[in-house]
């Protein structure tokens, strides 16, 4: 596909023949995010692994300190009375069990977010098909399968976010908003380096952090440095 006059006006502001610090690609994707919207800020990473094998997987949650910048819709399967008050206190925009299952089966997938409680696992497994291409399927190991899902709840809609790799060993992560402070970005960029270096599979034995980038919705991306970093982050 072409650029668009927009793009290639701003696609020299991406020096590809260097690395950039986090504080520089962050002020760097504030200045080029010239789109009609809020832009969200994104990492891109190319890991080491081949997700193939189930001991190179990567994949967890990790709290963004300042959120991501969006409002986060959330579904929970319980039918124990006190959960599904604890969920609907939370903020869940829809609390079922069988119910909330058939309604997926049937084509509504409009939210971000699902929690389980681990009793629900009998209607939440015949979904794999539908929730797991979409990143959507509720994980132990991203915490969103758990009997506290009110905590649950209030942990994704202030900033938790869930990351997993895929099949071309990438993984992509929101990290806010061009609206954000620089400040901010920064913190939110650390919080999920620092995760995503301790989630390096022991099977893993050549270079984990192949690439990093960071980059806007609409815009060009600012390389980082991986090696350093997963230095500075191990």
């Amino acid at each position: 596909m072409a650029d668009s006059k927009r793009m290639k006006a701003l696609r020299p502001k991406a020096d590809s023949t260097r690395f950039y610090t986090i504080s520089e690609a962050a002020a760097s994707v504030k200045e080029c995010a010239t789109a009609k919207f809020p832009e969200t800020v994104e990492l891109a990473f190319l890991l080491g692994v081949d997700p193939r094998h189930a001991d190179q997987m990567v994949r967890g949650a990790v709290a963004l300190p300042h959120g991501t910048g969006k409002t986060v819709r959330v579904v929970v399967f319980c039918e124990q009375e006190a959960q599904v008050q604890a969920a609907k206190d939370a903020g869940a925009e829809y609390v079922g069990a069988g119910d909330l299952a058939d309604k997926i089966i049937a084509g509504w997938t409009d939210f971000d977010a699902a929690v389980a409680s681990p009793d629900m696992m009998k209607y939440v497994g015949k979904l794999g098909k539908i929730l797991g291409p979409r990143g959507l399927m509720p994980s132990p190991k991203a915490g969103t399968v758990t009997p506290n899902v009110g905590q649950a709840v209030s942990e994704i809609k202030a900033g938790k976010i869930e990351y997993r790799v895929d099949k071309n060993a990438n993984i992509h992560v929101p990290v806010g908003k061009v609206t954000f402070t620089e400040e901010q970005i920064v913190e939110n960029v650390t919080s999920v380096l620092e995760a995503i270096v301790k989630a390096k599979p022991n099977a893993c034995k050549g270079i984990y952090l192949k690439s990093i980038a960071m980059s806007s919705t609409m815009g060009p991306g600012f390389r980082l440095d991986a090696a350093a970093l997963f230095a500075q982050y191990r």
